[in-house]
Parts: structure tokens; C-alpha cells; sequence
């Protein structure tokens, strides 16, 4: 789970035109304390539901996948 953490956040970095974005400003995209985010990312901790999304994410068609996640980004900015 630690390799998927890393790998989005490195894919984000990239996204933004590979400027470095620290733990602590991907915490705080996240709404997550920097600790939580610095386990997740070092393999210490492993959130239940990631696992879950993931896997539910892997059962959809690539088409889906990409609409299900920008529906998912528009109810985060709404909260």
C-alpha cells in the first residue's frame, strides 16, 4: 500500500509541473494530519478503506474509473 502512496504522491508532483509538494501540503490537501500521511507513505499504516476503494476501483472499465473519481472530486470541493 506504502508503493500506491508514494506513487500518487509522485504523480501529483508531476501534475503540477514537478514542483515538489511536501508531506505536510499533501496532508493538509488531504485533511489529514501530517503523521497519518507520513505512515501511509512509509508502509507503517494502512487505511482499511484505501484498500477497498482501490479494489472496487480495479473491478470498473478505465472509462469508469475516470468518471467515478471526477465525481468524487467534485463532492471533496462541495464539504
Amino acid at each position: 500500500m506504502n508503493d500506491l502512496f508514494n506513487l500518487l504522491h509522485n504523480a501529483v508532483e508531476a501534475q503540477s509541473n514537478g514542483k515538489k509538494i511536501s508531506q505536510k501540503e499533501m496532508a493538509q490537501k488531504l485533511g489529514i494530519s501530517m503523521r497519518s500521511y507520513q505512515d501511509w507513505r512509509l508502509g507503517n499504516a494502512k487505511p482499511q478503506a484505501a484498500k477497498a476503494v482501490l479494489e472496487m476501483l480495479g473491478m470498473l472499465e478505465d472509462d469508469e474509473i475516470i468518471r467515478v473519481v471526477r465525481k468524487i472530486n467534485k463532492l471533496g470541493k462541495k464539504s
